[in-house]
């Protein structure tokens, strides 16, 4: 046992049926039902290896695509075929989840049979609107149609899905209610170093924001810097926008359109607030960057057009914040500087990977865009931990305590708190 969660050194697994829910959501290309990357299948192979291994009768699940949109969902078919490759053994799927066709299925596993199910998010119970909106108790998600369909079938849960512990949904934090739980090793290892790392951090701190998850940013933001945690946060992507005009520049009215349409007005005044308070501490771009007829065109911010689209960070900005990287002992990133996909407008992204893979700072990248990144600018050798989670990675450095990581201590000794539940009825 770890930080008062169980492992999976604590129990026997041959011939148990064990429901592991791991997080291998991977952007996916439809037209072909290839993945487009394999990395956080890759990670979490050996906790599958080793219950298969050790005889145990393995049910997967797994959830792909955001479901802000439903056109986002996608069947977690391809990844059973991506896992059989990575194992060399094969990986059972069926397009089912907790119906009579799956359920059939779980009862038909020999020792070491490994089956995955289809996507949890087709249930509406696994869908962030839900929720949100129910914010149901870890009990009362133990009565959802997923626990009440698939624990009676199983002897122990494993949760390897650090990535998503942020995440108050049942198939993270319902089984626990009902059966013995234990982390993956993954999980294990990720929540360990992470604690470890955030306990004492080398400084200087820097802390690299990008990208378009503005709930996310502002919340790690404000933590780590109320604690003193970081010494310096370099911003780029939406955060640096919201930032720039909070502050008083100009970022283009398309720039501003977009913030506004996409419901985040609410973080320009917690922006002035936090720019007041730590302008020492938050470093602003300098300059720019934006397209015109597909072609990059870079202006300091005090010349920003009226009508641009700001894309990404310019390169006087790139060329600081890579010294500041090279000169720093911590670096935790979690985000892109611009639109990295698109060759016009990756130049500050691509810049700020070199600098990690550079220096001789301890590195920490977090989140599905950042990991998309450390792979296309081959850098996955050079940093020092690649976390799986952005979202969870973010929560866990505010010092607060993941869903996932609560249900899993409740499930560490779900024997007595059951005890404990009928004496107080």
């Amino acid at each position: 046992m770890r930080f008062g969660i169980r492992t999976i050194d604590d129990f026997d697994v041959k011939d148990k049926v064990v429901i592991c829910r791991v997080d291998i959501n991977q952007p996916v290309d439809k037209k072909t039902g290839m993945l487009k990357s394999e990395v956080r299948i890759q990670a979490c192979a050996p906790t599958i290896r080793e219950l298969s291994e050790k005889g145990a009768k393995l049910v997967l699940l797994a959830h792909q695509g955001s479901d802000i949109e439903y056109k986002n969902f996608y069947t977690t078919k391809p990844h059973a075929k991506v896992l059989s490759r990575i194992l060399g053994k094969e990986v059972q799927f069926i397009e089912d989840v907790c119906g009579p066709a799956a359920l059939e299925k779980i009862e038909s596993l020999k020792r070491g049979d490994i089956l995955l199910l289809d996507n949890v998010r087709f249930l509406s119970e696994e869908q962030t609107l839900f929720e949100q909106k129910l914010c149901l108790t870890h009990e009362q998600q133990a009565d959802t149609l997923l626990i009440r369909k698939l624990a009676p079938f199983a002897d122990l849960y494993v949760c390897d899905a650090f990535a998503a512990a942020h995440r108050d949904q049942p198939s993270l934090c319902g089984f626990e209610q009902l059966l013995p739980s234990a982390m993956g090793r993954l999980f294990e290892k990720e929540y360990c170093v992470l604690s470890e790392l955030m306990e004492c951090p080398q400084r200087p701190c820097t802390f690299v924001l990008g990208g378009a998850k503005i709930a996310d940013a502002f919340l790690m933001m404000k933590a780590v810097l109320e604690a003193g945690a970081a010494d310096y946060i370099l911003t780029g992507g939406l955060v640096a926008n919201i930032l720039l005009f909070a502050a008083g520049k100009q970022i283009g009215q398309r720039s501003l359109d977009y913030i506004y349409k996409s419901n985040y007005g609410e973080y320009i005044s917690k922006a002035k607030e936090m720019y007041k308070k730590y302008s020492e501490n938050i470093v602003l771009p300098v300059d720019l960057a934006y397209t015109e007829n597909d072609l990059r065109k870079e202006v300091l911010t005090e010349e920003i057009p009226e009508n641009a689209m700001i894309t990404d960070i310019g390169q006087k900005t790139a060329d600081i914040y890579q010294k500041y990287i090279k000169e720093s002992a911590t670096v935790f990133v979690n985000g892109p500087m611009g639109v990295f996909e698109k060759e016009a407008t990756e130049y500050g992204t691509k810049a700020v990977w070199e600098a990690l893979g550079d220096t001789k700072a301890y590195t920490v990248v977090g989140g599905g865009d950042s990991i998309t990144a450390t792979t296309k600018y081959g850098k996955t050798e050079k940093i020092s931990y690649i976390c799986t989670g952005g979202g969870a990675l973010i929560r866990f450095l505010t010092g607060e305590e993941l869903p996932v990581v609560k249900a899993l201590r409740y499930g560490a000794h779900v024997e007595e708190n059951h005890v404990k539940r009928e004496e107080g009825k």
